[in-house]
Parts: structure tokens; sequence; C-alpha cells
């Protein structure tokens, strides 16, 4: 038996009442409860003392003889200590708390018997393409759930016939077991929660009050959507259990790769060769755009590999509900080096070559000066 005050423990005064104790026992036993502490010895001495302290506190008889002899009084030859006979017991002055307890650990419902039951959410993954994305698509998908058996409305029952009461938890559809000071509550074994049996079950679903079927839906992706969204689509899901709502179904959206464009955001990149003779004299190239039309891009002269440019409003549109115009596109430039060169062709450009200054290949005269300089500190 703790020794330590069961005021002090439990954080009350003396004079506290029944609603007083309940809401200080109810905020320490979820502070210390060992499924919140697992593997700690520290929390579950704790959490036995304020139990102790609660339930002579919340018992008139114990708490008048505690006030009067303290601990002594539930020692040897005294009244029944904490989980003794004196007073109501320990079921009855704890059965409140532990509804509340028990509940927000397990995750369960207070109250009784569960009437019906919400059909479960569905995951639908969906591959598009960019220009899916870029235009909006309307599209038909077929989806394999459970309906609402319309022979039985959901019931389960056969013709009008009504379930009977269960005899194991009464309807309430749970069972609540007491051992020492825990007392616990969980899900009727027998109608799993539902507080009745079907005696006559429907020759159509067997008494599930669901079928089986694939439903054929219309989707609609709008324009502007990117990879990852989710698309919900309300009460589409699994139908629910005795009556219960339906579900939802949530598309998840994929984009599969292009053969020219990358998407960032909102922004397109291209990547686009051009030839050698175009990037050093400059020039005029065409580029395809996602919409299935053509740009007219002006390459100036001296133009570098991995330079961009960018074609304002080429871009991917603004997703639906959301402010603003069209992103970019960029046109990421990749000098070609001519291969399957003629005769001619490499005349032309071993004379060219010949003629070549540090004013026309500033990029490699440099390099070469800086390998130069490094090799002579090297020396040095």
């Amino acid at each position: 038996m703790a020794s330590n005050d069961y005021y002090e423990t439990l954080g009350v005064d003396r004079d506290a009442g029944g609603s007083d104790l309940k809401s200080a026992y109810r905020r320490l036993a979820k502070e210390y409860h060992p499924d919140r502490n697992p593997d700690n010895a520290e929390a579950e001495a704790k959490f036995k003392e304020i139990s102790e302290a609660y339930e002579v506190l919340s018992d008139e008889q114990k708490r008048a003889a505690y006030d009067q002899m303290g601990h002594a009084a539930f020692q040897q030859g005294g009244q029944g200590g904490p989980g003794g006979g004196g007073g109501g017991g320990f079921g009855s002055s704890f059965a409140d708390v532990f509804d509340d307890l028990f509940g927000e650990f397990s995750g369960g419902r207070r109250g009784g018997r569960q009437t019906n039951t919400r059909g479960s959410d569905l995951r639908y993954n969906m591959e598009i393409t960019l220009e899916d994305a870029f235009h909006g698509r309307q599209t038909e998908i077929r989806v394999p759930t459970t309906v609402s058996c319309h022979k039985c409305n959901g019931s389960g029952s056969k013709d009008s016939s009504k379930p009977s009461t269960c005899q194991t938890c009464q309807g309430m559809g749970k069972v609540r077991s007491q051992s020492g000071f825990f007392t616990v509550e969980r899900t009727c074994p027998t109608c799993q929660g539902a507080g009745h049996v079907i005696t006559d079950p429907c020759g159509s679903c067997s008494g599930a009050g669901r079928l089986h079927k694939e439903k054929t839906l219309s989707v609609s992706i709008p324009a502007g959507v990117e990879d990852g969204t989710r698309i919900r689509l309300s009460g589409e899901g699994e139908a629910g259990l005795r009556g219960g709502s339906p579900g939802d179904l949530y598309i998840f959206l994929s984009l599969s790769p292009h053969a020219l464009f990358q998407r960032d955001g909102q922004h397109l990149y291209c990547r686009v060769p051009i030839p050698m003779t175009t990037a050093a004299l400059g020039g005029t190239i065409e580029v395809p755009t996602l919409d299935g039309g053509k740009a007219r891009v002006t390459i100036p002269d001296g133009a570098q590999t991995g330079r961009q440019f960018r074609l304002k409003g080429k871009g991917m549109p603004p997703l639906r509900g959301h402010a603003g115009s069209k992103g970019d596109m960029y046109i990421q430039a990749t000098i070609e080096t001519p291969v399957n060169l003629t005769g001619r062709q490499k005349e032309l450009l071993e004379e060219f070559d010949k003629e070549g200054t540090a004013r026309t290949n500033p990029e490699s005269e440099g390099f070469m000066a800086r390998v130069k300089e490094l090799w002579e500190e090297l020396k040095d």
C-alpha cells in the first residue's frame, strides 16, 4: 500500500468533490497508463499509486475512514482496504473512468452498440500522360468494390424479417471483463459489435448486406494536375454495413515519362540539339510545344551548350481553382558536333582550325592557360 497522502497523490484539496477527483484521476491515469509507458516500471508504480488513491477517495465510506485514521484505516483490523470488499467495490467506482480511458487507448467509441459502420475508402492508381495533364481529360475506370445488396436494402435479412438481439452482449455490441485493477471492454465476438444477429439471412448476399461488384465510373481529370495529385469521388468506396454510409474512392495520379519534355511545377524543359554552324553563326530554329504547335527560337551567334531560352506562357496551366497564368517553357541548347563528314567538309574544318585564335575559342584557350599555370606552380 502506498504511504503517500492520497490527496497529494491525486493533486486535489481535501474537500474536493467527486467530479474533481474523477478529473484528476483521469488526467493522471492517462499520463502514467502502462499502454503509454511500455517497459517503464516507474510509470507503472505511479499508475498503481494513483489508482489506489482514487479507489479510496471515490468511495464515501473508505474516504471517511481515511480522513479519520489515515492509512491505518486499511491495515490489519481496519476496514476493507483498496481492492477489498468494503464499499461499492472497484468495478463500480472505476467503470465510467475506464470507459473513457480505454476508448482513447484502443481507438474505440464510447456508448453502446454500433448500429452501422461506414464503408471503407478505396484507392485507385491511374497513370496519365503529360498531354493529359496539360489539356485535362475525361475518362472511365472500372473499380472492383462492394455495393449494398438491393434485395435486402443492406440489412442482410431475408424479406422483411428483423435481426434478433445478440444474447452474448444483450444488444450492447460490447462485452466487459474485469481483472484486478483493470476493466477491459471489447467488441462482442458473436455479433461483431452490431448488437444483433441475423437469424434469416438474405439469399442474395448470404446475410452480409453487401455484394462484390465491379463499377464503371466517369473521372474528370482537370488541366494542370501534377504527379501525386489525389482526386476524391465521394460515396464511391465500399458500401457501409447495416445501412452505414459508403466510403470514398481516392484516385492517385502519376505522370508517365515524356519523350521530349521534363516538368518542374508549372515549367517545362526541353533539350534541343543545335547544329554547330547555327550555334556559331546564329540563326532561327523551330521547337515543338506541348499544345501540339511549334515555336520559333532565335539563336544568337556563339551560343554554347547549356544555354537556356525562355518561351513565356508555353508551360503548364494552373490547376483548377488556383489563380495564376501558365508556366514557361525553357529550351536547353545542346550543341551538336558534326559526324560522318565528307572529305571536303574535313578540309574546310582544317582550314577553319588554322585560322582559329584565342578569340574564337576563349573557353578552351583559357582552360589551357590555367593548366600551364598549375604546372608551373608544381615545378616551383
